[in-house]
């Protein structure tokens, strides 16, 4: 009994102490993004808003910001295009060499992502589509199928294809059949990779700085060198913008998630209930 107590007792702490680590550099960036101060100090030595103030009346930065959205969103299409098609046939077809197709699609996730700048930079730069948005989308949108391909992957394999086939012996064609009944019962999973797949886009820096230049330059580049060139407290709150948005978009996809499983909660007991009343 005391052997089990220690052990959770250590556990907790372990867990804590993680925690703190994981959270306290965070916190400590958001804190000095409320700093009066021209440099990045801690603590404070006063509060004040000029750092947001200064983001949003820099036009570099903007132009950064808007240049990062316009790409995540783009390659958040284009990943999940590709990437629940790549699942479908990944699952579904019957593929020669599988496993090696499987493995050459989630290779983004294993290799270090400065070969594949290198890479990426190389073949821009034959093609010219270095310091351009379509270089920037490719290159994102191979970084971000495998979130959306390992998502989807996981549904399709778990997914009763009886309910296709009753589909299909009632006249609906495999397209409809697809779109109509297993789209949306698959679809918090492509929400999902849909998810990964813009925040992998959002906040991607090490890629992006072999195809960044004058011409574009996405928000993690920038806030790169403002660290690395001027030390800019902009890039504190620029950091706890980017924290705010990314805490939300998790929130929500939970919320999501917490209220579909209600309702079908729901569905699932009122059958019962109503058996109960008839009783």
């Amino acid at each position: 009994m005391i052997t089990r107590l220690l052990t959770r007792a250590a556990l907790v702490a372990l867990a804590v102490f993680t925690g703190l680590v994981l959270v306290l550099p965070v916190l400590i960036v958001a804190l000095m993004s409320f700093s009066d101060s021209p440099y990045l100090t801690f603590p404070p030595k006063g509060w004040s808003l000029r750092w947001f103030e200064n983001f949003f009346q820099d036009p570099d930065w903007l132009a950064s910001a808007a240049a990062s959205l316009r790409v995540a969103c783009l390659v958040t299409v284009l990943s999940v295009v590709l990437g629940t098609t790549a699942a479908l046939g990944l699952v579904r077809g019957r593929l020669p060499l599988k496993p090696v197709i499987s493995g050459l699609v989630i290779a983004p996730l294993i290799v270090p992502y400065v070969i594949v700048g290198l890479a990426a930079y190389a073949v821009a730069l034959e093609v010219g589509v270095t310091e351009t948005t379509v270089g920037f989308v490719l290159v994102h949108t191979a970084l971000a199928v495998p979130y959306v391909v390992v998502n989807v992957a996981a549904a399709l394999a778990s997914f009763d294809h009886r309910l296709e086939q009753a589909a299909m012996s009632l006249g609906a064609s495999p397209v409809v059949a697809f779109l109509r009944v297993t789209l949306p019962i698959i679809a918090p999973s492509v929400a999902a990779g849909a998810l990964f797949s813009f925040i992998t886009s959002w906040d991607e820096v090490v890629v992006s700085i072999f195809l960044s230049g004058p011409d574009i330059t996405t928000l993690p580049v920038r806030m790169w060198s403002g660290v690395r060139v001027r030390i800019d407290p902009t890039v504190a709150a620029v950091s706890a913008m980017l924290l705010t948005l990314t805490i939300s978009f998790f929130a929500a996809g939970a919320a999501g998630r917490f209220l579909r499983n209600r309702r079908l909660a729901r569905a699932a007991a009122s059958p019962a209930v109503s058996s109960l009343e008839r009783r």
